[in-house]
């Protein structure tokens, strides 16, 4: 190939400013962990009653789109299962911290 024709890469050298997360003080504009959990459990049985309603509608024929529904299972599986992780990996920071010494 013609070295003419190939132009010369250039590295781009903007590099984005990593910071550091700001500790708020006074959170009361934050959203509570609790709240946080309750909009991802209920997210979850949304998906849950979406899957339901897609098999519902492919059993009695009134959709013929088994991708559609296959796709929805598998959203309300995963997210299920993730939730499950979740809840695991809290539980266990719960037992640990239960288990420190005061």
């Amino acid at each position: 190939m013609d070295q003419v024709i190939i132009a010369p890469l250039k590295p781009n050298m903007q590099v984005p400013e990593i910071r550091a997360p700001r500790i708020q003080e006074d959170q009361k504009g934050g959203t509570a962990f609790g709240e946080i959990l309750k909009d991802a459990i209920s997210t979850v049985d949304q998906l849950q009653k979406d899957s339901d309603q897609e098999i519902q509608k492919l059993m009695s024929g009134e959709s013929r789109d088994l991708h559609t529904t296959v796709i929805a299972m598998q959203k309300a599986d995963l997210s299920f299962q993730m939730m499950m992780q979740v809840r695991n990996k809290i539980v266990q920071a719960y037992q640990e911290i239960i288990r420190m010494p005061v």
